[in-house]
């Protein structure tokens, strides 16, 4: 048996179900996973697996509560969740006329049967191999569906073997998973990570602003770089170099003489570096490397080397001849820009290859982004959306993508945020992309090659230039946050995005809402996917927000629940918003972003008393899975006239994190008060109180991590009243209007009068264009249709 390594094996105990859960005839075998999960095998050569499968990796799950009913002829089991009834050694058959034939699994408290050849027509589906790839083609089924229940057929899926490589299956025969959760769809991804294996933790450098424009970069041109995001304050975490092999080689080209201080340089810099490769279908002559893979690997009748994926020897080789060299000099991840549609099997195998061969490192945790090769792809940690079009289209596909990425328990989807090629560069759609990536779980600035694809800030206007520089240096603030919700994906399984169908079913036919998600637990996100009406310069928005009270996260207003509201941004602006009492960890910008912070900022919305625990580790290597890593956990007590902030010392191993550190407390919609004390244990310690808009500020200084910080501000009144009005949003687009002073306010008195209603309002608006100051029509359309909307408030 060939060996490739320790870290590419498999433990077979691990993939063998629970003895006392199978239950086995001659041709049949069922085993009982968890109470809401079944696996259903029917082999008529008497041949069923043990082995994991490209997909299913893990079978020995502690047996779940079921009971099992059988005689000769008959076998039923039931769990809470369902009751299973099978004719001992039939075949597995169903259909519209004879559903329950021989096998049949009901949904408990519910009407719905499963059965063989169920059509699951209620089935949500999921993200396909890439965001172009969804045009005209029927999106793939995933775990989440209306019915309760979805099936896995896993009957064709390769083995993999004790030494982590990859075999065929010989027998033909059935192999089907049904998962049976009726509404507990957070179990249900629970079941399925735990049959195909957890999410990794991705590094925390890969949460930051990506380059990976596929212009060609010689060593100074990447310098050059670096240094223009350098000048215009814009922070960088890894950069992609896209066009850099020598022809048919794994080998930097005669334009690299130095790959290795390039490197050094950008680390220098703490940017990491990564490389673009291409599916090696062959080992083509006239390679530099292709007489090293000669000496172990077989030509064939063109005189080239096949890669075969199938075949350890060829993988043995491909890893340590063409990518150590690579790793080794280093380079610290790898995007496999590969996209084969009829070969899917051998790209997801590399993909896996690729992978866990980054394992190998104890002290770098590997990082790999490749296309969705749709099998267990939640595993590998980072999938490209692959070339898009530069338009409103694609930045209206993304949301509604990265959703149903999320009905596969999928997280980590990556765009080319601004688009790939085509379309028209537009300072408007490039914003509202930068937007979006904000609050999106990887940023990634990509596009073709060509100075007019302009993904560089820099070469766009003052003001689309700003809002994009500060919406950028807004995600490296937010990636302590980031962090610790992707902990929460690693560890319990959590997605960073949710889609708000998940907790209101009914928004999914509602083309105004259905695009709105969670992002982790405390962001709500209206994406922005069309353009501005021009002639208020802003884009009219309508927004779902659910039960409860809400913020504006940049505004600061508030929102009471379960309500549909319309509003109006401005290209600076965008509809996110947390719920009361949010906490929200965040770098500042005097830092190192990617790394553990020596000054934090915590926003801190009132309204409601609440708890939130950061995670952190050193980010890079693999010691978070030995439990090198820590917890604070943060505290927040709120009454109307006393805010209690604690952050309690740090949960686990010391020195991750530095042993002092700085606060910065942002009590958002409060008001400055002198009854603000801070307390380090039980000793009142000094701090810095200033109002910043309507935001108290709270500085403390040199605060050992070991031990509690408690904030105790109090006063009369001290939050202050934010309720989001809509008049205010329409006296600021009255305000922007060209028109004489003297015309806004007549416009004024006649949308806020008290004493005419809308039919007179309607009449008073259109005589203004018939007045002396002249209103021209396209104001008179804009003001009407304002008035519908403060007539529907």
């Amino acid at each position: 048996m060939y060996e490739l390594g320790e870290h590419f094996k498999f433990d077979l105990n691990k993939s063998t179900a629970n003895k006392e859960c199978i239950f086995k005839g001659e041709n049949y075998r069922i085993t009982v996973l968890t109470e809401r999960l079944i696996r259903l095998e029917y082999n008529e050569n008497n041949m069923f697996e043990d082995y994991p499968t490209e997909l299913i990796w893990y079978r020995n799950f502690p047996k779940p509560e079921f009971s099992v009913n059988e005689n000769n002829k008959m076998i039923n089991i039931s769990t809470k969740y369902f009751e299973l009834t099978y004719l001992k050694e039939k075949k597995f058959s169903g259909g519209k006329l004879t559903p329950t034939k021989n096998l049949k699994i009901s949904l408990l408290n519910t009407d719905k049967v499963w059965y063989y050849g169920h059509p699951e027509v209620r089935n949500y589906n999921t993200s396909t191999y890439s965001l172009n790839g969804i045009k005209n083609k029927k999106l793939n089924k995933s775990l989440y569906s209306l019915d309760g229940f979805v099936s896995i057929d896993d009957s064709k899926s390769s083995l993999i073997l004790e030494n982590g490589t990859f075999k065929k299956r010989d027998n033909a025969g059935l192999d089907i998973y049904v998962f049976l959760y009726n509404k507990d769809f957070y179990y249900c991804l629970n079941d399925y990570f735990m049959l195909t294996g957890y999410p990794p933790l991705i590094p925390r450098y890969a949460l930051g602003n990506w380059w990976d424009k596929k212009d060609f970069y010689n060593e100074f041109d990447i310098m050059h770089l670096v240094k223009k995001f350098e000048d215009n304050n814009i922070p960088l975490s890894l950069f992609t170099l896209n066009k850099w092999q020598g022809e048919n080689s794994f080998e930097f080209n005669e334009f690299y003489k130095d790959p290795k201080s390039t490197i050094n340089y950008l680390k220098s810099k703490n940017i990491k570096f990564g490389l673009s490769l291409e599916d090696p279908k062959y080992f083509k002559q006239n390679t530099k490397t292709f007489e090293k893979l000669k000496e172990y690997l077989y030509t064939d009748k063109t005189g080239n080397i096949p890669f075969n994926v199938f075949d350890p020897r060829t993988i043995d080789a491909f890893l340590k001849l063409l990518i150590h060299p690579l790793t080794n000099i280093g380079v610290d991840y790898f995007s496999l820009n590969s996209l084969d549609k009829n070969d899917l099997e051998r790209l997801s195998i590399l993909k896996h290859y690729l992978y866990y061969d980054g394992f190998r490192f104890e002290n770098k945790r590997p990082l790999i982004s490749a296309y969705n090769y749709m099998t267990a792809s939640h595993r590998y940690p980072i999938l490209y959306g692959g070339k898009s079009d530069v338009s409103w289209d694609t930045l209206k596909k993304i949301p509604a993508f990265n959703a149903a990425a999320s009905n596969m328990g999928v997280s980590f989807f990556s765009h080319d945020f601004g688009g790939t090629s085509g379309g028209i560069e537009d300072s408007e759609l490039f914003i509202r992309f930068v937007e979006l990536g904000v609050f999106s779980p990887i940023l990634r600035l990509g596009a073709d090659s060509g100075k007019y694809y302009k993904r560089e800030p820099w070469k766009w206007g003052l003001k689309p230039r700003r809002i994009a520089i500060d919406f950028l240096n807004l995600r490296h603030k937010l990636i302590p946050y980031l962090y610790t919700e992707s902990y929460k994906y690693f560890k319990y399984g959590k997605p960073l995005i949710e889609p708000i169908y998940y907790k209101y079913p009914v928004m999914y036919d509602d083309p105004l809402y259905k695009d709105q998600y969670f992002f982790g637990s405390t962001f709500l996100v209206s994406p922005i996917t069309t353009k501005k009406d021009v002639v208020m310069n802003r884009v009219i928005q309508k927004f779902y927000i659910p039960e409860g009270t809400w913020y504006g996260f940049f505004t600061g207003k508030q929102y009471k629940g379960n309500k549909k509201y319309v509003s109006f941004y401005r290209d600076h602006e965008y509809p996110v918003f947390v719920k009361a009492g949010a906490i929200i960890p965040m770098a500042t910008n005097d830092n190192n972003y990617t790394g553990c912070p020596a000054k934090t900022e915590l926003q801190i919305f009132p309204g409601a008393s609440n708890t939130y625990s950061v995670y952190e580790d050193d980010g890079e290597t693999n010691n978070y899975l030995k439990g090198e890593y820590l917890i604070t956990n943060v505290e927040f007590i709120y009454e109307k006239n006393n805010y209690k902030l604690t952050i309690l010392p740090v949960e686990g191993k010391t020195g991750v994190v530095p042993s002092k550190r700085a606060y910065k407390i942002r009590f958002k919609n409060t008001k400055p008060t002198s009854k603000v004390v801070s307390y380090v244990s039980s000793t009142q310690i000094n701090n810095n109180c200033y109002k910043d808009g309507s935001d108290l500020i709270v500085e403390v200084e040199d605060i050992p991590t070991n031990q509690q910080l408690t904030i105790i501000c109090s006063g009369d009144d001290i939050e202050i009243d934010a309720i989001r009005i809509i008049s205010e949003d329409i006296v600021s687009i009255i305000s922007d209007l060209p028109i004489k002073t003297s015309l806004k306010q007549k416009i004024d008195n006649i949308m806020f009068s008290n004493e005419l209603d809308i039919k007179k309002k309607r009449i008073a608006i259109r005589k203004l264009a018939h007045e002396k100051e002249y209103l021209e029509k396209k104001y008179i359309t804009l003001l009407l249709k304002l008035l519908e909307y403060i007539n529907e408030v």
